[in-house]
């Protein structure tokens, strides 16, 4: 089972968000064996919409970087006898840096806001992006959703 609250901290997200948001999240969970969530787990996911200054605090305190980036992903995973297992995951998007990498790739904000999404939720089922191989696999992990959701990104053509 996934569960998911989305959480504006930030006035540079535009009003009614988290409705648009909710309907992305609901549409990408659709591809949730190709994502790799396991029946096996409960996830309650926090998807924190934040600014560039709540994110760059965040960067620093848990990776010692001083600048913001596009997201963050934490995942606490709990097991427990005779408890079905449960992750935890708080996902920080900052917007102005979402709105800055779409302009950039030639694509709408929600367009890279969904691949973001996809990538995190990649995050939260053990991939990563540290070895190039590891990379690869993720990035066409993160291609093939976004086709089946119709979303052609052009920093991928």
């Amino acid at each position: 089972m996934i569960k998911f609250t989305v959480i504006c901290k930030s006035n540079h997200w535009p009003a009614r968000v988290k409705k648009k948001i909710t309907s992305i999240i609901k549409k990408i969970l659709k591809f949730k064996k190709d994502l790799k969530f396991r029946q096996a787990i409960t996830y309650n996911c926090n998807i924190i919409l934040a600014d560039n200054n709540l994110v760059k605090k965040i960067n620093y305190k848990f990776r010692k970087k001083k600048q913001p980036t596009d997201v963050l992903t934490f995942v606490s995973e709990i097991r427990k006898k005779n408890i079905k297992k449960f992750k935890i995951c708080d996902i920080f998007i900052s917007a102005e840096i979402i709105k800055k990498d779409a302009k950039r790739n030639n694509t709408t904000f929600y367009n890279h806001f969904t691949h973001i999404l996809i990538h995190s939720f990649l995050h939260i089922n053990g991939f990563n992006h540290i070895k190039n191989k590891d990379y690869y696999q993720m990035n066409k992990k993160e291609i093939l959703i976004l086709k089946k959701l119709g979303i052609i990104n052009s920093a991928f053509k």
